[in-house]
């Protein structure tokens, strides 16, 4: 199994992670980014409120549990949305901020090593 590094806002978190779950992963942010671009396109002077979206909540349990969480109707637009990642075991816990497009470019570079 190889290494998903995910860069936060100050730092990266690195750690075993599977080519199957970076997948499923991968297809629940194209879902947030979905609704991101629904909101963003809603929010015109003049349009009514947009309609809330869920917020993405993705976790993994593998050999350290990961959760990442966003709520997409706080922000303006996908480039400004950040994620909360959350990496732990039984020994540590990390919660920390990291912007949507550089986590998926993190995820993309890790499917790309492990083609």
């Amino acid at each position: 199994m190889s290494q998903l590094t995910l860069n936060l806002l100050q730092g990266a978190v690195s750690f075993k992670f599977s080519p199957e779950s970076a997948r499923e992963l991968k297809q629940h942010i194209a879902e947030l980014m979905q609704n991101l671009k629904a909101i963003a396109s809603t929010k015109t002077p003049g349009s009514s409120r947009p309609q809330p979206k869920a917020p993405m909540e993705y976790r993994h349990a593998g050999e350290v549990f990961l959760e990442i969480f966003c709520n997409p109707n706080i922000y303006p637009s996908p480039f400004a949305a950040k994620v909360l990642i959350t990496v732990r075991d039984e020994r540590i816990r990390l919660t920390s901020e990291a912007e949507l497009t550089r986590t998926i470019e993190d995820i993309e570079r890790y499917l790309e090593e492990v083609a």
